[in-house]
C-alpha cells in the first residue's frame, strides 16, 4: 500500500471520527437541552442518555434541571406606614421549560438577573401594602406566601418554576438604627442623670439626718457627762469637807504635799526660788523626834 493511499485513509478515518462526535453527545441526569438549527430552537431534551444530532449544522444547549439558589443583595423596602426596611431575601428555582428559557432569557446568568428583578419587584410590591406591625405578627405566613405566588406567576414567562421565596432577615436601615440608638442612649443617660440626681438628694437627707442626730447624741452625752462631772465634784467637795474638819491638820499637811507635787512635776530640771521662811516649807522645817 502507497504511503498516498495510507494518507487518504488515514484522512478520512479522522473525518469519521470528527463526523461522530458532532453527531453524538452526551445528557447527564442532572441536564436538560435544546438543540438548535442555525440559531432557531427545534428539539427539546430532558431524557438523559446518549443523543444525536446532525453534525455542523445542529448545536446543543446545555441547562441543569436541579433546584437552583439565587440570593439577590438586600433592598430596601418602604412599607404602607412608611416605614423603610433593608430586605434579604432568598430564592429556590428550577428551569422547566428550557425552548422558553432560551427563547426569552438564553442562558442561566440572564435568567438570574431577570428573576432577580421579578422577585425585588414582588417583594416591593406585596410588603408595600402593609404594615411593619404586620409583618411582624401571625400574618407573615400568609405575606411570604403572597410573595411567593406573584413571583411563580412572573417567573413562569422564562421557563423558570420557583419552588419557594423566604426572607430570610429585615432590618431598619442603618442610618435609622443609628438615630433609634443615638435616641435610646440620650434617654438613657437622661434616666441616669434623674437617678443620680434622686440618689444624692436622698444622700444629703440621710446625711443631713445623721449629723443632726449625731449632733444630738453628742449634746446629749455632754450634758449628761457634765452633770455626772458636777455630781462628782460636789461630792468629792463634801469628802473633802468631811476630811478636813475630822483633822485640820492632816488635811493642811495633805495640801502642802499635793502643792509639793505639782510645784515639781515639770520636765528637766526644776528650780524654785522662794524664801526659807515662807509659809511653803513649813512641812520642810519640821522633823518628828523619836
Amino acid at each position: 500500500m502507497s504511503d498516498k493511499l495510507k494518507l487518504i485513509i488515514g484522512g478520512v478515518a479522522l473525518a469519521v471520527i470528527v463526523i461522530l462526535f458532532e453527531t453524538m453527545f452526551i445528557i447527564n441526569q442532572t441536564e436538560q437541552a435544546i438543540v438548535l438549527q442555525f440559531g432557531e430552537p427545534i428539539r427539546e431534551i430532558k431524557q438523559a442518555g446518549l443523543k444525536f444530532k446532525i453534525p455542523f449544522i445542529q448545536k446543543v444547549v446545555v441547562y441543569d434541571n436541579r433546584l437552583l439558589n439565587l440570593e439577590p443583595p438586600a433592598q430596601e423596602v418602604v412599607l404602607n406606614d412608611k416605614k423603610r426596611l433593608d430586605v434579604d431575601n432568598f430564592t429556590r428555582y428550577r428551569i422547566v421549560d428550557p425552548l422558553k428559557f432560551y427563547q426569552t432569557v438564553r442562558n442561566e446568568y440572564q435568567a438570574r438577573s431577570k428573576l432577580e428583578e421579578i422577585v425585588n419587584s414582588s417583594v416591593r410590591k406585596v410588603l408595600g401594602r402593609i404594615t411593619l406591625q404586620e409583618l411582624l405578627s401571625s400574618k407573615r405566613t400568609r405575606i411570604m406566601a403572597d410573595i411567593s405566588k406573584a413571583v411563580k406567576v412572573d417567573a413562569e414567562q422564562i421557563g423558570v418554576s420557583v419552588a419557594d421565596v423566604r426572607i430570610r432577615r429585615a432590618d431598619l436601615p442603618v442610618e435609622v438604627l443609628q438615630a433609634i440608638n443615638a435616641r435610646m442612649k440620650t434617654e438613657r443617660e437622661r434616666e441616669a442623670k434623674e437617678f443620680r440626681a434622686t440618689g444624692q438628694q436622698e444622700a444629703q437627707k440621710i446625711r443631713a439626718t445623721a449629723e443632726k442626730e449625731q449632733a444630738v447624741i453628742i449634746a446629749n452625752a455632754e450634758k449628761q457627762a457634765q452633770i455626772i462631772r458636777g455630781e462628782g465634784d460636789k461630792q468629792a467637795i463634801e469628802i473633802w469637807n468631811k476630811a478636813a474638819g475630822v483633822d485640820a491638820d492632816f488635811f493642811a499637811f495633805y495640801r502642802s504635799l499635793e502643792a509639793y507635787k505639782k510645784s515639781m512635776a515639770g520636765e528637766g530640771n526644776t528650780s524654785l526660788v522662794l524664801s526659807p521662811d515662807t509659809e511653803f516649807f513649813d512641812y520642810f522645817k519640821k522633823t518628828t523626834k523619836k
